[in-house]
């Protein structure tokens, strides 16, 4: 897909200052959820997607928008409804009078950022649509396959508060985001800061310009990836890692009646990988058991089924991997 890159001073710098750039610019566009934006950029240097989970009017749909401003790429939004179509998502054959041909018109999926709003409120069949572009990286069509851009992440938003009319994420599905965040209400500080920022947009004070100051290069993410697969990873932490995920299949007796299906091998290659981004975000060339820790919960939460009891307890998974994390040694 072709990409007209914005004009950029910004494409000079090395990766890291890149991003730095680009963190500040997201902080101050999306005020009050840093973590929400630290999972972002961790889910775009490692390749992923990432489902996140908050009530209306929490800027999870304003933060996917501000990234694509300071990505190089296209941004497509998706609104999920029920009455959503496989093909509304990945495109259908469109019929040519002229030579009595059918040609495959692609559709929002090819893009580089997607937002996938409200993904739950679509049934099954429009939300495996999604499965083979996110583990795949290409949508399948008749006899013909069709590759996705190199640079491709989906941001998925649900609501947990309202259920009527939802169509609950399969594990199958949940299982290809790398991440899962929540985000919450923003504190007293930030809520005054976000009125004043919402005042001077409505005055006309647009950030576009900002955003074209800060933008990163696709070739500078490629880079940051590079970057972070190659940073130090010790033997200990590496076993740490593998310990974490083994003690969501096989769990102490206080948590075995808890827990009823543990983490796949893929939560092992996402708890390395994004411990590693974020080892790289802290401009650190090795990384820590404290890097481990600080993703686990994102990226465990939606790889932990829970059983009846812990139903019946109102144990959240959020517990259940704390306890975990405490109870397994670091090294």
């Amino acid at each position: 897909m072709s990409v007209t890159p914005p004009a950029s001073p910004m494409s000079s710098l090395a990766p890291y200052a890149a991003v730095s750039a680009a963190t500040e610019y997201l902080e101050h566009q999306v005020i009050g959820q840093q973590h929400l934006v630290q999972r972002m950029l961790i889910t775009l240097l490692c390749g992923g997607h990432l489902l996140v989970e908050g009530a209306p009017g929490l800027a999870k749909t304003r933060a996917i928008k501000a990234l694509a401003q300071v990505v190089e790429g296209e941004f497509h939004r998706i609104q999920f409804t029920p009455d959503l179509l496989p093909s509304d998502v990945t495109g259908t054959e469109i019929y040519r009078p002229e030579d009595g041909s059918f040609a495959f018109q692609q559709g929002p999926v090819f893009h580089n950022l997607i937002l996938a709003d409200e993904i739950n409120r679509a049934p099954a069949k429009v939300q495996s649509a999604l499965l083979e572009a996110m583990a795949e990286r290409q949508v399948s069509f008749g006899r013909q396959t069709f590759a996705l851009p190199d640079l491709f992440m989906v941001m998925a938003t649900q609501n947990p508060i309202e259920q009527e009319g939802t169509y609950a994420l399969p594990e199958a599905q949940l299982d290809r985001f790398l991440l899962h965040a929540k985000v919450d209400y923003p504190n007293a500080e930030a809520e005054a800061n976000i009125l004043k920022l919402v005042r001077a947009e409505a005055a006309g004070n647009s950030a576009d310009t900002a955003a074209r100051e800060t933008a990163i290069s696709q070739a500078q993410i490629f880079a940051a990836r590079q970057e972070i697969l190659s940073l130090h990873m010790s033997e200990p932490v590496e076993r740490y890692i593998v310990a974490l995920i083994l003690a969501t299949r096989n769990p102490s007796s206080d948590l075995a009646p808890l827990i009823e299906l543990g983490a796949s091998p893929r939560g092992t290659i996402g708890l390395d990988l994004c411990a590693r981004a974020n080892a790289w975000l802290n401009e650190r060339d090795f990384v820590t058991p404290e890097d481990v820790q600080a993703v686990a919960p994102d990226v465990l939460r939606h790889r932990i089924i829970r059983s009846f009891e812990a139903d019946a307890q109102s144990l959240d998974s959020d517990t259940i991997i704390n306890r975990l994390i405490a109870q397994v040694p670091v090294p």
